[in-house]
């Protein structure tokens, strides 16, 4: 019955879909879709321009990976990578040694701000080119109401829409470390010769419930709860995003609603 449910909603126009079933998400905006097809399965606020907090290390990891650095390369953290943290607390202090795989580990996995922040200073050119490689991927990926100011997500002038982040996510799924790291489920890794264990912020991935191939989640006060996902669901690849979710647990209650309503096809109250 879910699968049939869910090929109906792909099968079917947007505007068909909402008449047929309506669902009530506390996320300001947000989308699901079809991977494969492009298909909208729902839509709410997709093209409103909003901060996306750590949605951007998504961004930070393909500039890395697509400039073919070392990721064994050896990288002492300085203080530059500190500047523009908002107070943001992190297990990673000035002079520590890491590699820049496991930079991009804890990145993803963690969102540690810190490691993105390394990540983007290490960049040939320095933190100015990076954030210019971050732009230009956006455009390339016709992203094209988004902006990136820097590589963490703190800033809340790193913006786009729940229909961009989509384009993100698909993209970003090509990466087969991406997809690896960002749903690893723990991970202790060295610090000048120090170990730090760290968990994934996205509970899900430990649900057997979900098949997530891709998790990145987000949050700064200007952007609320955020989430986004490629997931394999009733035999189909989807991607889900969620913008502004309000209670520090509503954007894992709004993913396990779309879950539902998409297994069962009951609706679930109503969404504008």
């Amino acid at each position: 019955m879910g699968a049939l449910v869910l090929v109906l909603f792909l099968s079917v126009g947007f505007a068909q879909a909402q008449d047929m079933r309506k669902i009530a998400l506390r996320s300001a905006s947000a989308l699901v879709q079809d991977a494969e097809t492009g298909e909208i399965v729902f839509g709410k606020n997709a093209e409103a321009v909003v901060p996306i907090a750590s949605i951007t290390k998504l961004m930070t990891a393909m500039v890395i990976l697509d400039a073919g650095l070392d990721l064994e390369e050896k990288l002492v953290l300085s203080r530059e990578d500190a500047v523009g943290m908002k107070g943001s607390r992190s297990r990673l202090r000035t002079g520590l040694s890491m590699t820049r795989g496991d930079l991009l580990l804890l990145a993803l996995m963690s969102s540690e701000n810190r490691a993105a922040a390394a990540l983007g200073q290490s960049y040939p050119g320095g933190l100015e080119a990076f954030v210019d490689a971050m732009n230009t991927k956006a455009a390339v990926l016709e992203m094209n109401e988004s902006r990136f100011v820097e590589p963490t997500g703190l800033s809340p002038a790193n913006v786009s829409t729940a229909a961009d982040l989509a384009k993100l996510v698909r993209a970003a799924h090509e990466y087969p470390l991406i997809r690896e790291y960002s749903t690893k489920d723990r991970a202790t890794i060295r610090a000048s010769g120090r170990p730090l264990a760290y968990g994934n912020t996205n509970g899900l991935v430990r649900s057997k419930y979900w098949d997530i191939e891709l998790s990145k989640t987000g949050y700064i006060s200007e952007a609320g709860r955020c989430l986004v996902m490629h997931v394999r669901l009733a035999e189909k690849d989807l991607i889900v995003v969620l913008l502004d979710s309000w209670g520090k647990h509503s954007r894992i209650g709004d993913a396990n609603r779309i879950r539902k309503w998409l297994e069962s096809g009951a609706a679930i109250g109503r969404s504008s």
